[in-house]
């Protein structure tokens, strides 16, 4: 997919909003000093010096979607296209969150993080979209090449504040955006889509730093209650969430890209587990991995200990293969698919060099 030029979106003023002070958003709670981030030490590991079990070295295996099978999808049905894509029919309607259908992760088309698969569905056969809900601005979230696209053929993009100025500035029609606050809720088709809080943080450059919000989102469908975290470290938010809502039947939860360096913005395995429970989640279903090398933990770990965790507490998690359609209203456990991906890893010889495979690279 074609790399649009850079373009520095303007940012509207929100400082109306509470979360929002000289110009720059804020978390409920600031980092506490104690609490560890990320030294140069760790970002030149990060960059430069990476375990090799982070990316791959197998196939991963991706179930091919066609329009034809989406065509005759029942309503509430949902397909995990990647990361933190998803593709969700609602009330005959398709959604679509945090869609990345590019490459690389990244502002450059020949730099940064390279898709461990393809997408199950090439973005152009992809059915009309009614919907776009976007998390937050960060490259694995928010693709240009990708809305650029969507820009004609999704009719509504909900965003957190700010996030809407930037699809402004790259083309998306100003009806089409609704940017909302934490708790602002919009309705579409009957639909009732709440914009709730989540810790964290935003930007595209180097000085654009939280200029615009970040968000989960609450998706209700009549009684069925569908929660999709966006990129969060844990906090107490996930409980008022759930006082708030009283329950939800899918939590699409982040446990990804996690590192002892940086809590305070991505939750580790236990964290997603915990906040699913305060949530009072029936079923999860975790995001946020397997398409992307955004950490130092092994690329298959999250799988692994969300589902030793829940395991532990009697909790029910779903890992469907990318592709694979899962019923919202009564989702099964799907394949561990990644097994036999470390498997065939472990038949085949690490490369004598040190150096990444062609796949990893």
């Amino acid at each position: 997919m074609p790399r649009l030029p850079l373009q520095r979106a303007p940012i509207g003023d929100y400082d109306h909003s509470p979360q929002s002070r000289g110009g720059r958003f804020h978390n409920l709670k600031p980092r506490s000093p104690d609490m560890p981030e990320p030294s140069a030490k760790v970002l030149w590991n990060v960059l430069f010096n990476k375990p090799k079990n982070t990316v791959p070295r197998a196939p991963v295996p991706v179930r091919a979607l066609t329009p034809d099978e989406l065509d005759t999808a029942p309503d509430r049905s949902l397909y995990r296209l990647g990361h933190s894509t998803l593709l969700l029919k609602l009330r005959g309607g398709w959604w679509l969150t945090d869609p990345v259908f590019s490459e690389r992760a990244s502002p450059f088309s020949f730099a940064g993080p390279k898709r461990f698969h393809a997408p199950p569905i090439a973005l152009q056969d992809l059915p009309p979209i009614r919907g776009v809900i976007l998390s937050h601005d960060h490259y694995d979230h928010l693709d240009r090449a990708t809305i650029a696209v969507l820009a004609a053929r999704a009719e509504v993009f909900l965003t957190p504040l700010g996030v809407g100025d930037r699809l402004l500035d790259w083309g998306v029609p100003a009806e089409k955006i609704r940017q909302l606050d934490w708790w602002q809720s919009t309705t579409v088709d009957g639909l009732c889509l709440t914009a709730t809080p989540a810790q964290h943080f935003s930007g595209r450059g180097v000085r654009d730093g939280n200029r615009t919000l970040w968000c989960s989102w609450v998706i209700e469908d009549d009684s069925l209650r569908i929660f999709f975290s966006g990129d969060t470290g844990y906090f107490d938010g996930f409980a008022e969430i759930g006082r708030r809502f009283g329950h939800f039947d899918l939590t699409l939860m982040e446990t990804g890209a996690y590192n002892e360096h940086w809590p305070y913005v991505h939750m580790h395995p236990q964290q997603t587990v915990q906040a699913h429970q305060d949530l009072n989640g029936r079923w999860l279903l975790p995001i946020h991995n397997g398409t992307f090398d955004l950490a130092m933990h092994a690329w298959y770990e999250p799988f692994e200990r969300v589902l030793e965790i829940a395991g532990e507490r009697g909790l029910t998690v779903t890992t469907p293969m990318m592709g694979e359609r899962i019923d919202i209203e009564a989702p099964h456990q799907g394949e561990r698919w990644w097994r036999g991906v470390v498997a065939e890893e472990a038949r085949t010889p690490a490369p004598r060099c040190g150096c990444r495979t062609a796949r990893e690279s």
